[in-house]
């Protein structure tokens, strides 16, 4: 093949790569940085602050199914130090899946004690474009 035929396509293949660069992904961890904007294919983290030792847990009220998509369960990290009844942190991974609005929200109470009103929410509007 001589140069110029091998050139053509070589330049369209690095043309389409430089436009599909991969969004960075979004890291979240307080519902004041709520509304959270991402684009198609965006991958956001959420952390909050968990301590499952004392019988609470976070758990996925509304997962904004319509424009996310779960990249798996939650991850729960000690801290670094082993002191019991230390608070870690609980993480989830999620992909925006689809443009429009969805809200995400999160209750934080003990499972056994549902018509208890949970000790904390999240609640973050998440908008996909």
């Amino acid at each position: 093949m001589t140069a110029p035929r091998l050139l053509v396509p070589l330049s369209f293949a690095l043309l389409s790569a430089c436009a599909h660069q991969p969004t960075q992904p979004v890291a979240l961890d307080a519902e004041s940085e709520c509304p959270t904007r991402l684009q198609v294919g965006q991958t956001l983290t959420l952390t909050l602050p968990s301590n499952p030792s004392t019988g609470y847990r976070w758990r996925v009220e509304n997962p904004a199914a319509n424009v996310l998509q779960s990249l798996g369960p939650e991850v729960y990290s000690g801290p670094e130090e082993d002191v019991v009844g230390s608070a870690g942190v609980s993480t989830w991974r999620y992909q925006a899946s689809g443009a429009g609005d969805g809200q995400l929200v999160l209750i934080y109470q003990q499972p056994w004690a549902a018509d208890v009103a949970p000790v904390q929410t999240f609640d973050c509007r998440i908008v996909v474009r």
